[in-house]
């Protein structure tokens, strides 16, 4: 299924949302900027979090790799990869930023990225492929737009074979099938080698976005 709009309008403008969106496309177009496959993978194992690195695996000090945990989350490998995460956030941030507040929002979806990281950290202890994209703290965003905005209606794309229909989705519906989905990727790929989707580093910040919204709430 994929998302096109919700039926909650924004309270306010989500100005937190915005940026993020702005600074990962920033990132993005920096990258293409730098023409040269090489400079590229040098960018990417620069600023991407690696596994084996934050773990000390790799055998240098881990936390000079400790501020990619956070780099990490504004990079992406293509235009798919960042069209499709910001598609999300576009539909899921603003609303959820409504109830944070711009600030909170903020520290939010940076401790939902943590988190996902970590996940994804912890169960590829020696992986040494970097890790990119907003997808973790943006799962942490989906989580918590499960909780404070269960009865909403989400207008999706969901496929019939070879054709696609237009429907209304409940988000009670639509985001639990996602986790789901995510899950079974998950279990599917342990003992993996790391590369590919980071299936876990999108349930961490899942499950993260759950527990953090009583934190970060204001009002319900």
């Amino acid at each position: 299924m994929i998302p096109l709009r919700d039926d909650i309008p924004s309270a306010a403008r989500p100005i937190t949302t915005y940026l993020i969106i702005a600074i990962c496309t920033a990132v993005f177009l920096y990258m293409l900027s730098l023409r040269s496959a090489p400079r590229v993978e040098a960018f990417v194992f620069t600023y991407g979090a690696i596994p084996a690195d934050i773990t000390g695996r790799a055998g240098d000090n881990p936390v000079r790799a400790y501020p990619t945990i956070i780099s990490s989350m504004f990079m992406h490998g293509g235009w798919f990869h960042l069209i499709g995460n910001m598609l999300y956030l576009w539909i899921f941030g603003d609303n959820v930023e409504d109830l944070m507040g711009r600030v909170g929002f903020g520290i939010f979806y940076l401790g939902a990225g943590v988190a996902a990281t970590l996940t994804h950290v912890f169960l590829n202890a020696g992986a040494d492929v970097p890790l990119v994209g907003a997808s973790g703290a943006i799962a942490g965003v989906l989580g918590a737009y499960l909780i404070l905005f269960p009865r909403a209606r989400i207008l999706s794309l969901v496929p019939f074979g070879i054709f696609t229909r237009l429907m209304e989705v409940p988000a009670l519906f639509f985001l639990p099938i996602w986790f789901l989905l995510q899950f079974l990727q998950g279990v599917a790929d342990i003992g993996g080698t790391g590369a590919g989707v980071a299936w876990w580093a999108h349930i961490g910040g899942f499950v993260a976005g759950i527990l953090l919204v009583p934190i970060f709430a204001r009002r319900r």
